[in-house]
């Protein structure tokens, strides 16, 4: 499946792509992987869990849209 999906690094990662957060969106899901690792397990979400999560580490934000 996550070669099926639109994988977006996070504006929030360092440039050197190190340190890298993707995630990539479904309409009903949100998913989270570590880009060093672009074959290995990701998290998901669904968009209401997101925006909880997001709220708990300090961030306001809707689901991400397509």
């Amino acid at each position: 499946m996550s070669g099926e999906l639109s994988w977006r690094k996070s504006t929030y990662s360092d440039t050197e792509g190190s340190n890298c957060v993707e995630v990539a969106t479904t309409p009903h899901r949100v998913h989270v992987r570590d880009s060093k690792d672009p074959d290995g397990p990701f998290l998901s979400f669904t968009p209401a869990a997101w925006t909880e999560f997001l709220r708990g580490v300090g961030r306001d934000a809707a689901p991400p849209s397509e």
